[in-house]
């Protein structure tokens, strides 16, 4: 199992990639495509064509990481193909890639921030 701490942002590309991409491939589709910094840490998720696979890209200080997964019994449950990408939280990301289907039921429970009081 692969997990992140809270202060590390997950995103999916929601379009499915060319799965013969490598991480050069992958960190050109991060900064035209998603419009992000493939080198600040964040994890950038892209799926393939079949709902069982999936890759992940990041940057972990000392080196880009590419991880690939392929569930061998199903499939992931992946958002509507459309442009762009979706925010993940660790929890989702965590739920998505251990291959449940209800990872876009979690939400993050709403932060009350405190008020002053007179």
């Amino acid at each position: 199992m692969i997990s992140f701490d809270a202060q590390r942002r997950v995103f999916v590309s929601t379009r499915p990639v060319d799965f013969r991409k490598g991480v050069h491939g992958l960190v050109a589709l991060v900064v035209e495509s998603l419009k992000g910094d493939p080198y600040s840490g964040d994890v950038f998720v892209f799926r393939a064509k079949r709902k069982d696979r999936l890759k992940l890209l990041f940057f972990d200080g000392s080196g880009m990481v590419l991880a690939t997964k392929w569930l061998e019994d199903s499939g992931f449950a992946w958002p509507p193909i459309e442009d762009g990408a979706m925010s993940l939280t660790p929890t989702q990301f965590t739920m998505l890639f251990d291959g449940f289907s209800e990872w876009m039921r979690v939400a993050p429970k709403a932060v009350r921030r405190p008020t002053k009081s007179a």
